[in-house]
């Protein structure tokens, strides 16, 4: 008798677990590919429904504060979810982010979309836990929910509910746009505008935005652009880039259309900067710079350690930001650019200050050293971090006779964002420095990281309860 369904799955399960793939047939693989994507998708809903959870055991009390995402470029906040969810101890959300092995930042938005959907978005929370409604798709609507502006409240995001609960989820980015919208509309609660068309709910939602993505920079020395711009002005950017992509393909240049409308853009930009910075009147020659770069460059490999397929590479004034060389000789060669090379500051030498203030000098030595944040998983560039005392400095050592235990010196010191320095100070988080800009962090159940220029490296988990590490020979 031939095998059942449940039976051939079985044995696809343990043929695919032997890494027998060859032996598959055709149909046998669509299945097994349709279990893995629900196993996926089941696991996803179990882990927004474990941070919840995390979320539940640190309310605020536990350390006075509430979770928050800190809005780049302004100085308000906005809450971790929207109105009606529970405040988190903010603290917490780094230790999950470390054990997922992603950043602070990400963490918070896990948390936040966990919470968003379980008490906000409840008819939506359980199709999730349902399996009829992946995760990624209910945590975009979360997203959304959470971010609106105006806020919704939790009687009009019940209603975003009902509506997006209705189709399974099945909804796109326009649609959602639209139907938060109708929303603020419904509920009265977009602001007055006297140029708006009072029946035209749509006009209340505003999605332009340009965003720059300067945290993720591709090895071969591009970033992504992100915008959403008014219909007349994209028609009007689109010809601009066009134009240019054309005149440069009549000057002669083989790069592809789309290489040349990515150097359009920077065209257009530099060309307006320019403009801008001239006095009126000025030939186009006379014109200032219209790029200036600020570079600190390394590009010996046995130094920096940094290599690609694409040459010899150095970094950039931010830590994150590769740069070949190639790039800098060209732009180094075009009349409209200022570039300013930085005097290379030796980052193997010990320096030391004499107060708890951190001289300009060692202060750049350790941005140089460190680029980024050095807590596990953040990329904050060094720049704009405190510089941070690894053994506190010590006030009171003068007056008792005492050595300083913790000196301004270049093997105490560590860049630290403004959030990651509360943590370190205010929590059971410690870290050490157990090589130059090679750093080890405990966190506040055990888990241990190692952060250095390549990443973050999970180290040997805690032990269980009543269950002791083998010694290793």
């Amino acid at each position: 008798m031939a095998p059942s369904r449940v039976e051939r799955m079985i044995e696809v399960a343990a043929a695919l677990k032997a890494g027998e793939v060859e032996d598959l047939t055709a149909s046998d693989l669509l299945a097994s590919i349709r279990a893995e994507r629900d196993a996926e998708n089941a696991a996803a809903a179990r882990q927004l429904a474990l941070a919840a959870r995390w979320a539940d055991l640190h309310p605020p009390e536990s350390i006075h504060s509430a979770a928050s995402f800190a809005v780049p470029g302004c100085e308000h906040e906005e809450p971790i979810a929207g109105e009606g969810t529970p405040l988190v101890a903010e603290f917490c959300v780094a230790e999950l982010g470390t054990v997922l092995g992603i950043s602070t930042t990400a963490a918070k938005k896990l948390i936040g979309h966990a919470l968003e959907l379980r008490h906000r978005l409840p008819r939506l929370w359980a199709q999730v836990h349902a399996g009829a409604v992946p995760a990624w798709r209910a945590r975009t609507v979360a997203e959304t929910t959470i971010h609106t502006n105006p806020a919704l409240t939790r009687e009009a995001a019940g209603f975003v509910d009902a509506q997006v609960a209705a189709v399974a989820g099945r909804i796109g980015a326009a649609q959602l746009d639209r139907l938060v919208a109708e929303t603020i509309t419904r509920y009265d609660l977009a602001v007055a505008d006297p140029t708006a068309d009072p029946d035209d709910g749509y006009l209340h939602v505003d999605p332009r935005h340009v965003t720059v993505h300067d945290q993720d920079v591709h090895f071969a020395g591009t970033m992504r652009i992100e915008a959403e711009v008014d219909l007349a002005d994209a028609l009007d950017l689109d010809r601009a880039v066009a134009h240019d992509a054309a005149t440069q393909k009549a000057l002669g240049s083989t790069e592809s259309l789309d290489a040349r409308r990515a150097k359009a853009l920077g065209n257009l930009a530099r060309t307006q900067t320019a403009l801008d910075l001239a006095d009126p009147g000025t030939d186009s020659e006379d014109l200032p710079p219209a790029r200036e770069v600020v570079i600190h460059a390394h590009f010996d490999a046995t130094l920096s350690g940094d290599t690609t397929i694409f040459g010899p590479t150095g970094r950039m004034e931010n830590g994150q930001r590769l740069v070949l060389l190639e790039q800098i000789q060209a732009w180094c060669g075009d009349t409209r650019t200022r570039v300013t090379i930085k005097p290379v500051i030796d980052l193997h030498t010990q320096l030391t200050g004499q107060t708890r203030k951190i001289p300009a000098t060692i202060r750049e030595q350790i941005i140089l050293r460190d680029r980024t944040c050095v807590f596990p998983n953040c990329g904050r560039p060094a720049r704009g971090c405190d510089i941070d005392h690894l053994v506190p400095w010590d006030e009171h050592v003068e007056a008792e006779g005492r050595p300083q235990p913790g000196p301004t010196t270049t093997s105490n010191l560590a860049a630290l964002c403004r959030f990651h320095h509360r943590l370190k100070t205010h929590s059971p988080w410690r870290y050490a420095m157990v090589a130059p800009g090679v750093f080890e962090w405990t966190a506040p159940h055990g888990y241990r990281y190692r952060r250095d220029h390549t990443g973050t490296t999970e180290l040997d988990p805690p032990d269980p309860p009543g269950v002791p590490r083998p010694l290793r020979r």
